[in-house]
């Protein structure tokens, strides 16, 4: 349950029904946290084409590294909505729950035994608590572990999505925890 009023799929027109529809195609049927937004329909339209565009950038961060980011981003937020669904796709992942624990303990200084990782917890750190903080040394020490450009635009990218939609998630009364299914299946397919 969610603070506001939120639009169902069954009474959706126009622009929001095909964003619906466009999210039920994967998932089998429109979000919660789509269903945020639903009061303005361009709002849904564009964050299901940022989910997208953001989940699907061609770097060379793994699949772990990438949704461990943004774990550690939605701990640090305290958004269980979020949380929940990327500890789903991080278990799926092949992740040990047991390290999935010691992160959640302590993310602000997330320790997996893998100094790349590691750096990149860290820098998702930074920039979700102090984002004034961050330097260049940060990117550098990145670099130092084989990112490049691309890589940190997509990890910079990562971490402030997850920023926006922990806050409209928290800010909205979405708490919920996801299942599996919803968690691995929301990003709307290729247009």
């Amino acid at each position: 349950m969610t603070w506001i009023r939120t639009i169902p799929w069954d009474e959706a027109e126009g622009e929001l029904r095909q964003a619906y529809d466009w999210q039920a195609a994967s998932l089998g049927e429109p979000a919660e946290f789509t269903r945020l937004g639903s009061l303005y329909p361009p709002i849904v339209d564009e964050r299901l084409r940022l989910y997208r565009t953001v989940e699907h950038c061609p770097s060379s961060l793994s699949p772990t590294e990438r949704q461990l980011a943004c774990y550690v981003t939605s701990l640090l937020n305290d958004t269980p909505h979020c949380g929940s669904g990327l500890r789903h796709k991080l278990l799926g992942l092949g992740l040990d729950p047991a390290l999935l624990d010691a992160v959640e303990a302590r993310p602000e200084e997330a320790a997996t035994g893998d100094e790349r990782l590691d750096a990149i917890c860290g820098y998702a750190a930074v920039l979700t608590r102090s984002p004034g903080a961050v330097a260049e040394a940060d990117l550098a020490r990145l670099r130092s572990f084989g990112l490049d450009d691309l890589d940190l635009v997509d990890l910079n990218n990562l971490v402030a999505y997850y920023n926006y939609i922990n806050r409209v998630a928290n800010g909205l009364g979405l708490r919920t925890t996801l299942n599996p299914h919803e968690a691995t299946h929301a990003v709307p397919p290729a247009p």
